[in-house]
């Protein structure tokens, strides 16, 4: 059976000007037509669904963000999340997915954790059913340097594609730490990269050859620079990477996730209990990431939105909408920047269905925001409905009960 919905206006996702007043024609689940009233007969227009007074676009994609952690600012639950075990995290990863859920965000990718909790939760099916995860179950770092919060090290006598070359076959892709932790204490300062571009390019090499992709956690001019040459697929974070990596990024088509809201968080939360922290660094950190944004819009490199939620301050679902906000103050359009939160993303990820551009012949999957695009994306935190397959889901409601055990003492939320 065919449905009709008006809607006041229409985000595609394709990053192209916004359309006012368009009727979406659904059947079977998908969008046969994406067209301007005029085009359908007054007999079909008398069946239409009003969201006149509504937003539509693709739904979210998180392309960086670790379930397992909690965005609280509070040191002392810090401290307890960083020791606690799989069943005190098991809730708290399930109230993070009902959050992202409730944000429009239906497919996210995890950035790894220390004892691959997240990976064992969607192993033992318990990820949220209208959630999409994919998993780089723990990150791999050199030895003695930054990543055990995420992940681990190759063995003594290992090379690092052959630590990859053992990984689990239920994971979407391998996370490489390249580089440390972007200061909080000394603006613009960088530490020497993990590993050679050619321990990359054979780890990448064994990736491919498993279907997975590789994803770089790389701040600093020449950790980024060796993950490029090492033929990763994106770049997560790429603080002070400069413009001839972002020239190399855009002429290899390497994605950038650059994370933003990590650094307002923490210039805003001084008692967070971050260790070093400035905040006056991290507000210098955002304003030179900014810049290297406008840099990249210029150059055309491929963008796609992560949030680094479970950072302090950075909570899961809202932060992407935080994310949103900054890309457009970088200069980027409310289309382009929804392109980067949505689009972009999922291709990232290796999604195409329900999640490209909302096009005749694509599913009908989509988020409902009430009002127009003057009042995005402040509204994606507070949806008029979530469509999945051309029918608004039942697991969503503007004032939903939580369908999970509250959070355990590791998280807030």
């Amino acid at each position: 059976m065919e449905k009709y919905i008006l809607v006041g206006w229409l985000v595609d996702g394709s990053g192209g000007p916004i359309r006012e007043k368009v009727v979406l024609r659904i059947s079977g689940g998908r969008f046969t037509a994406v067209a301007s009233p005029a085009d359908f007969s007054p007999f079909e227009l008398s069946q239409v669904i009003d969201l006149s007074h509504c937003t539509v676009l693709p739904p979210l994609v998180d392309c960086h963000l670790h379930l397992s952690m909690s965005g609280t600012t509070d040191p002392q639950t810090r401290e307890q999340g960083r020791l606690a075990g799989y069943d005190e995290l098991r809730p708290v990863m399930l109230r993070h997915l009902h959050d992202l859920f409730t944000h429009g965000v239906l497919a996210v990718r995890d950035g790894g954790d220390r004892g691959g909790f997240a990976l064992r939760l969607q192993k033992e099916r318990g990820m949220h059913p209208a959630v999409i995860v994919r998993q780089a179950g723990r990150a791999w770092h050199r030895q003695g340097r930054y990543g055990a919060l995420i992940g681990r090290h190759p063995g003594e006598q290992q090379s690092l594609a052959e630590a990859c070359a053992g990984e689990e076959a239920t994971i979407d892709q391998i996370k490489l730490v390249n580089s440390g932790l972007n200061s909080l204490e000394k603006f613009a300062a960088e530490t020497e990269p993990q590993f050679t571009a050619a321990e990359i390019a054979e780890a990448v090499r064994i990736a491919k050859s498993r279907g997975h992709r590789v994803m770089a956690h790389a701040n600093g001019v020449v950790p980024v620079r060796r993950a490029i040459e090492g033929g990763v697929h994106s770049i997560e974070h790429g603080y002070f990477m400069g413009t001839e990596n972002l020239e190399l990024l855009a002429e290899h088509g390497i994605v950038w996730v650059p994370t933003l809201f990590t650094m307002k968080a923490l210039a805003t939360n001084p008692a967070s209990g971050t260790k070093g922290l400035d905040c006056q660094v991290a507000e210098k950190n955002l304003a030179h990431q900014l810049v290297q944004l406008a840099t990249a819009r210029r150059l055309g490199v491929t963008v796609a939105l992560g949030s680094d939620a479970g950072s302090p301050g950075v909570l899961h679902g809202e932060s992407l909408i935080d994310e949103v906000k900054l890309v457009i103050k970088a200069g980027y359009t409310l289309a382009e920047a929804v392109r980067c939160a949505t689009v972009n993303g999922a291709q990232l990820l290796g999604l195409e269905e329900g999640f490209g551009p909302l096009v005749k012949g694509a599913r009908a999957n989509f988020v409902v925001a009430r009002g127009g695009p003057s009042q995005l994306p402040r509204k994606l935190g507070f949806l008029e409905a979530i469509y999945l397959d051309g029918e608004p889901t039942a697991l969503y409601r503007r004032n939903p009960v939580k369908h999970v055990p509250p959070a355990g003492s590791t998280a807030d939320g």
